[in-house]
């Protein structure tokens, strides 16, 4: 779910298959790790509560973003936040995989999907993947004052409307509806910048706020943000 990475393979098909080995156990190769960190349920809220796992190490793909569906195998609009781990610099690998070691950090202690995965049988994963996630609501909405600012920005940078605005710039090569794209842009920007100099936030927590950049996710628009000096611009991708 995702910027311009390769794709995670499908969560797998209805029906219990063997992995490559011929076995139907855990082998520990690690393969589902390399291909994203997981999404959080309800069931996951005390790992992060207690800090196991650090909110400045999740992103959220925000409601109505487009994002790719694991048990689906395509692009569709979430419907809800997800909340995951973040992968490795810009690529999908879990940051809670010893790659050398070839093994989880947290594996006692790992989240709901972890658990339930079994790249040989899938069924039980494709039960639990869309159910009782975790939103920002259920983490951040009783600190004063940060839940106002995550609620704002929702509005402002709503993917429906972001969606209306692009399709529309597609169809009619609308100046108003550039206009008031960039101005989203612009905003979803300034408010990343604000919440470091005048809250004292880490950079990291950003991703996790207010989900990922607007000059990352709209390559699934078709737009691509340019930036000359002080000046922003949008260009139709090809």
């Amino acid at each position: 779910m995702s910027k311009k990475k390769k794709q995670p393979t499908n969560s797998g098909s209805n029906s219990e298959t063997k992995d490559k080995s011929g076995t139907n156990e855990c082998m520990r190769c690690g393969t589902c790790c390399e291909k994203g960190g997981p999404s959080f349920h309800h069931d996951d809220r005390m790992l992060i509560e207690k800090g196991i796992i650090l909110s400045k190490y999740l992103y959220t793909i925000r409601r109505g973003e487009l994002a790719y569906d694991n048990v689906q195998g395509c692009l569709r609009a979430v419907e809800s936040d997800i909340i995951k781990i973040k992968g490795k610099g810009d690529g999908w690998i879990c940051l809670y995989f010893d790659e050398d070691k070839r093994a989880c950090m947290i594996y006692d202690d790992r989240p709901l999907e972890c658990r339930a995965l079994r790249c040989w049988d899938t069924r039980e994963i494709e039960q639990i993947y869309a159910s009782n996630r975790l939103t920002r609501e259920d983490l951040v909405s009783e600190i004063e004052g940060l839940w106002d600012l995550v609620k704002d920005h929702q509005t402002r940078c709503d993917y429906q409307k972001i969606q209306k605005l692009t399709d529309d710039l597609i169809n009619t090569k609308s100046q108003s509806s550039y206009r008031k794209l960039l101005e989203i842009v612009r905003y979803d920007a300034e408010i990343r910048k604000l919440v470091i100099s005048q809250g004292g936030l880490e950079e990291d927590m950003l991703d996790f706020l207010f989900g990922r950049p607007l000059t990352k996710t709209l390559r699934n628009y078709g737009f691509k943000v340019q930036q000359k000096g002080k000046k922003i611009g949008l260009v139709r991708m090809n």
